[in-house]
């Protein structure tokens, strides 16, 4: 096991400054204290598995080269439950488990990707994006898209065949009234 001695060798020079005076004899010498800071906490959150009793554990040298892969490691994980606004009659509650990996992982977009129903209205919203530039970019895709859109008949009969017609996806009458 390596003494305090050399894990102080290895850590770089501080930024913070302590010194205090000595007076040895008739002189006075300044003496420099290292500034070194240890943390000691659980940073798993809710661990899948058993941690290690503390005694057991060491002290890990983080710096921003490491930080993702002592991250990996420690396997922080939250496991919750959160008010269900995504749903009016569905589920009171959502589940949610987030893992993090990586600083990347706390990203919005990747918090979303962990969570399957907001995961499913990102990738909606990402089609309904691309049919939008599409439909900007070809007259032909636009003006078929209307004409299918001031059809209701063969909306309701598209919606049976697809078995949309129970659901409450948004009625053609209320897009016709928004326009």
């Amino acid at each position: 096991m390596a003494s305090i001695h050399e894990k102080l060798g290895r850590v770089r020079k501080p930024r913070v400054h302590i010194k205090y005076e000595v007076e040895t004899g008739d002189a006075v010498v300044q003496k420099e204290l290292p500034f070194v800071v240890g943390v000691m906490g659980d940073f798993s959150g809710d661990p899948s598995g058993k941690l290690k009793p503390l005694r057991d554990r060491n002290f890990i040298q983080i710096d921003r080269d490491n930080f993702d892969k002592v991250m990996e490691r420690i396997a922080p994980r939250l496991v919750y439950q959160v008010t269900n606004t995504l749903e009016e009659g569905g589920q009171k509650n959502l589940g949610v488990e987030l893992n993090f990996n990586k600083m990347d992982d706390f990203e919005p977009g990747r918090v979303v990707d962990q969570i399957p129903a907001l995961k499913a209205l990102k990738e909606s919203r990402d089609k309904l994006r691309d049919l939008l530039s599409k439909a900007d970019r070809s007259q032909d895709l636009e003006e078929l898209l209307e004409k299918v859109l001031q059809n209701n008949q063969d909306i309701g009969e598209l919606s049976k065949a697809l078995g949309l017609d129970n659901e409450s996806g948004g009625d053609t009458a209320d897009a016709k009234k928004e326009e």
